[in-house]
C-alpha cells in the first residue's frame, strides 16, 4: 500500500465563496455571447499580421464592435484567436476562409523526496554540462519563486536562444526562473488569485520543483519523508506559465501559454491539466503540442486523475507524450488506538502529535448541525457546516466517506472538522489506500471492516455501564502521528490514475508511467520502460502504458521509433482531415492522398494496439521502422512473448545493422479471437547488448 502525498486546504471553502461571486458577477454583464477558439492553423508567412487579419475578419461579422468583443490574438507560433460570438456568429465565424476549427472556451482541470531515487535516476547520477541550457516551459498554477528549489546560485545567465519575458508584478525572476507570464482571457479573478505569475494555490509549484528543481538538503514535512528534495534535471530553467487559476484553466489561455512558450524558445512543455478528449483539432492541448512537435519541442502532458475506471485517459494526442502515475516504495501509515486498546493502521501524512493524550470520539452521524437543516444522514458524510460544533468541539469525529476517496470530498469533510472545531478525524469508506492525505488536523483513514470496528466501538460504549455508580463510559481515541514505511510491491499504478483505452483513436495506445501524481518532463522514448506486475496493476498496458520509465538506461536505448511532422501528417489524413484544413494546420502544401493517407496502425510509434470486435477473428498489420543509435555493427533478434489467445509474428525476424544512423523496417502481424476482455503481449529486439522493447495490446471493449 504505497502511497502518494495530496494536500487538503481549509482555504477551498473561500475558493467556493469566491466561485459563486463570480459566477453572479459574470452573469449580470454578459449578453448571449460566449467565447469561442478561431483555429486557423499555422502561422501566416510572409509579412501579414495575423492582428489586422483578425480584425479584418471579425469586422466582416461583428462591425464596429469587432475589437470590443475580440479576447486574445494568436500570433507568435500559430494562427488564432479568441472572440466572444452568439451561436449564429459562430457558425458565419466557421464559415470563413481560412478557419480550421471554432470550438467554446472551455475549463480544464489541474490533474516527494524519494521519488528520483526509487526510479533509478540517483543524485550522483552523471549529467552533461549542457543541463543548463535546457528550459522546461511549465503551464501550471504559477510558481512561487523564494522557494530554495529555485534559487539561482552557480547559474550564468540564460541561453541566448531565449526570446521571453518576466512579468514582474509582485514577482522577480532570476537565472534559474529565467521566464514568468500569466494570462487570464476573461479577465475575472477570485478572492484568493495573485494577479502574477505567483503561485497561490501550490500545484505549479510543486510540478515545477519535481521537474527542474535544485537540491534542497534535509527536506521534510515535520520530520517526515526525510531527504534531499530535487527535480528530474536540477540544473534546466524554468520558464513560468500561469493558465489554471481557482476555477479551473481556460483552453484560450492554455493556447495562449503555448503560443508564448514555443517563440519564446523553450526546449520542453509540461503541463498537468487535461479534460475530456476531444477532435485533434478543437482540443487546446493537441493543437498547442501539435505545433510544438512541429517546433522540435516535446509536450509531456498527464493522463488524468480519473482512475480507475476505463476510457479516462485525458491528452492523447500522438505528437505528446501521455505521463501516468504510479505507486513509490514509500508509505506512511497513520494509527488510531481506542479506548478499548484496539489499534488501527489507516492511511494520512499526520504530523500531529496529540501527547498521548485520549480524546472523547464521536460518530458524525450522531452530531447533525440541525440549525443548518443537516439530518444524521447527511452529516455522517462530514459536509461543509454540516456538524454541530458545540457538540463536536475538543472530540475526535468519525465520518463517513463517499465514493472512493476523492480528494475534494476529503478535504470536503477536513475542513468541515477543523471549523466545527473536532480534535481530530478518521474517516472511513471501501476506497483504495494509496493515496495519503495531508490534513489540516489529526487524521487517519481507514477501511470497511477497520471503520466498522470503530463505529462498533463508539455505539457499545455509549451505552455500557459499570457497577457503581452507574456512569456511562466514554468512547476515547487517540491519533499517532505518521510513521514511514517501504512498500516492497511498488511500484503499481496508482488508483486515481487515469485509465485507456484512447476514447479518441482506439488504437493507439497512450501512458508511459512516472512514479508520482502529476505528469513531469520527460527526454526518453519509452523504449527502455519495464513492464508492471499485471497483479497490482490489472488493467496493466490500459494502466501503465509502455510501462514504467528507467532514466539511465534510456540514454543509450540502441533502437528508436522516429516519428515528425510528416508522420503525424499521414496520421491526420488516415483520420479524415481533408487537404484544405491540413495545409491551414501545417502552414505547407501538404495534401492528402491516397499515397499520403497513412494508417494508424502504421503510425511509428514504439507500441502497438488493436480495439477488436470481441468474438470475431482479427489480423491485422503494423508497419514500423526503426533507427540505429546505438553500435554501428549490430544484429538485432526479435523475440515474441504473448499468450494462446493470440498468434504474432515479425517479417524479417533479424535486423542487422552497418551504421548509426541506419533505418530499417519490419512489420508486425497478429491474429486471433478475444472475448470482452483486454490480452497483452510484448515484443522485444535484442542486440546482446540492448533490449528495445514494445507492449503490445488488444482489447475487445
Amino acid at each position: 500500500m504505497a502511497t502518494i502525498i495530496f494536500c487538503i486546504s481549509w482555504l477551498l471553502l473561500i475558493t467556493c465563496i469566491s466561485s459563486a461571486m463570480l459566477s453572479s458577477v459574470s452573469g449580470a454583464f454578459d449578453d448571449d455571447r460566449k467565447a469561442y477558439i478561431v483555429y486557423m492553423g499555422d502561422r501566416p508567412k510572409g509579412d501579414i499580421s495575423p492582428s489586422s487579419l483578425h480584425m479584418s475578419m471579425l469586422k466582416e461579422i461583428l462591425g464596429s464592435e469587432a475589437s470590443t468583443h475580440l479576447l486574445y490574438s494568436y500570433k507568435r507560433s500559430f494562427n488564432g484567436f479568441v472572440v466572444k460570438l452568439t451561436e449564429e456568429e459562430k457558425l458565419r465565424v466557421a464559415a470563413m476562409d481560412g478557419v480550421v476549427s471554432v470550438f467554446p472556451n472551455e475549463k480544464k482541470q489541474l490533474h516527494t523526496t524519494r521519488s528520483w531515487d526509487f526510479m533509478g535516476f540517483p543524485q550522483q547520477v552523471n549529467r552533461t554540462t549542457l543541463e543548463s541550457d535546457i528550459i522546461i516551459g511549465v503551464l501550471d498554477t504559477g510558481i512561487w519563486p523564494e522557494s530554495d528549489s529555485f534559487k539561482d546560485e552557480g547559474f550564468g545567465p540564460p541561453p541566448s536562444k531565449w526570446k521571453g519575458a518576466c512579468q514582474t508584478t509582485n514577482f522577480t525572476c532570476n537565472n534559474k526562473i529565467v521566464g514568468a507570464r500569466h494570462y487570464r482571457s476573461d479577465g475575472l479573478f477570485g478572492i484568493d488569485d495573485l494577479q502574477s505569475p505567483r503561485d497561490s494555490k501550490g500545484h505549479g509549484t510543486h510540478t515545477a520543483s519535481t521537474a527542474a528543481g535544485g537540491l534542497v538538503s534535509t527536506t521534510s514535512l515535520m520530520g517526515l519523508g526525510l531527504g534531499t528534495a530535487r527535480g528530474g534535471v536540477p540544473s534546466a530553467r524554468i520558464a513560468v506559465y500561469k493558465i489554471c487559476w481557482y476555477d479551473g484553466c481556460d483552453d484560450a489561455d492554455i493556447l495562449a501559454a503555448f503560443d508564448d512558450a514555443i517563440a519564446d524558445g523553450v526546449d520542453l512543455i509540461s503541463l498537468s491539466v487535461g479534460g475530456s478528449p476531444e477532435d485533434y483539432l478543437r482540443d487546446s492541448i493537441a493543437i498547442g503540442s501539435f505545433h510544438a512537435m512541429k517546433h522540435g519541442i516535446l509536450t509531456s502532458a498527464s493522463g488524468g486523475n480519473s482512475g480507475p475506471e476505463l476510457s479516462t485517459v485525458s491528452n492523447v494526442s500522438p505528437w505528446a507524450l501521455t505521463v501516468a502515475a504510479s505507486t513509490t516504495d514509500r508509505k506512511f501509515l497513520t494509527k488510531l488506538q481506542l479506548g478499548n486498546n484496539m489499534v488501527f493502521e489507516g492511511v494520512s501524512v499526520n504530523t500531529f502529535d496529540q501527547k498521548n493524550a485520549m480524546y472523547p470520539i464521536i460518530y458524525a452521524g450522531a452530531v447533525p448541525n440541525t440549525t443548518a437543516n443537516y439530518t444524521k444522514f447527511l452529516s455522517r458524510y462530514c459536509f461543509r457546516n454540516s456538524l454541530d460544533s458545540n457538540l463536536v468541539k475538543g472530540k475526535i469525529i468519525l465520518c463517513d466517506s463517499l465514493g472512493n476517496g476523492a480528494s475534494a470530498l476529503v478535504a470536503g469533510a477536513a475542513a468541515s472538522a477543523l471549523v466545527a472545531g473536532a480534535a481530530g478525524i478518521v474517516m472511513r469508506d471501501g476506497g483504495n489506500k494509496d493515496v495519503a492525505y495531508v490534513f489540516p488536523l489529526p487524521a487517519t483513514y481507514l477501511g470497511v471492516e477497520d471503520g466498522a470496528s470503530a463505529f462498533n466501538y463508539i455505539n457499545s460504549t455509549r451505552y455500557k455501564t459499570v457497577p457503581s455508580p452507574f456512569e456511562k463510559l466514554n468512547p476515547s481515541a487517540i491519533i499517532y502521528k505518521s510513521n514511514e514505511l517501504k512498500d516492497t510491491l511498488a511500484p503499481y499504478v496508482a488508483t486515481f490514475s487515469s485509465r485507456g483505452p484512447n476514447t479518441v483513436t482506439n488504437d493507439i495506445l497512450k501512458l508511459v508511467i512516472e512514479s508520482m501524481p502529476n505528469s513531469l518532463i520527460d527526454v526518453v522514448l519509452a523504449l527502455s520502460a519495464f513492464p508492471l506486475n499485471d497483479l497490482t496493476s490489472p488493467e496493466a498496458e490500459l494502466a501503465y502504458g509502455a510501462g514504467h520509465i528507467n532514466p539511465l538506461k534510456a540514454v543509450n536505448p540502441g533502437l528508436v521509433y522516429d516519428a515528425g511532422v510528416v508522420d503525424y501528417i499521414k496520421f491526420l489524413c488516415g483520420q479524415g482531415y481533408n487537404t484544405t484544413d491540413l495545409r491551414l494546420v501545417t502552414g505547407d502544401s501538404s495534401t492528402c492522398t491516397k499515397a499520403t493517407t497513412g494508417l494508424v496502425w502504421d503510425l511509428n510509434l514504439p507500441s502497438f494496439a488493436l480495439s477488436a470486435v470481441p468474438l470475431h477473428t482479427f489480423n491485422r498489420n503494423f508497419t514500423r521502422t526503426v533507427t540505429n543509435v546505438g553500435s554501428p555493427m549490430s544484429t538485432y533478434r526479435v523475440t515474441i512473448k504473448a499468450p494462446d489467445a493470440l498468434k504474432i509474428s515479425v517479417e524479417p525476424a533479424v535486423l542487422a545493422f552497418t551504421s548509426l544512423g541506419q533505418k530499417l523496417s519490419f512489420v508486425v502481424k497478429v491474429q486471433g479471437l478475444i472475448g470482452r476482455t483486454r490480452v497483452s503481449a510484448s515484443m522485444v529486439w535484442d542486440d546482446g547488448v540492448h533490449t528495445v522493447r514494445s507492449p503490445i495490446a488488444v482489447y475487445g471493449f
